[in-house]
């Protein structure tokens, strides 16, 4: 019965990311994950899924819930890809919420001038 039982469990998470030292870089939901080269032969499936969902840029947290992996797994695997250089972390684009409005009736004002 023992067997059975650890036959069903699911894999260690440090068995899909090949890392048991916790070393992660400064990732967040937010930070897009880019890929920089095609999955490699010898590659792990989470390493060619994450490698072909980003060729267009993903967010940690669009990765994550595409794999259903958790974000804890996520980042020693985004971790080891930056470091094989098959991925780049960029930060958000932050866009600004509302324009100043001064600004925008300074520059009214000066096109009715004209």
């Amino acid at each position: 019965m023992a067997a059975a039982a650890a036959a069903a469990a699911p894999e260690r998470l440090y068995a899909i990311t090949g890392s048991a030292d916790g070393a992660r870089a400064e990732l967040d939901l937010m930070t897009l994950i880019v890929a920089r080269a095609t999955p490699p032969p010898a590659a792990s499936p989470e390493t060619a899924a994450v490698l072909r969902l980003c060729a267009a840029p993903l967010s940690m947290a669009e990765l994550s819930a595409c794999l259903r992996l958790p974000f804890s797994a996520m980042t020693v695997l985004i971790t080891e890809l930056i470091a094989a250089e098959l991925v780049q972390a960029r930060a958000p684009i932050v866009r600004q919420a509302a324009f100043d409005r001064s600004l925008l009736e300074a520059v009214m004002h000066g096109l009715q001038r004209l």
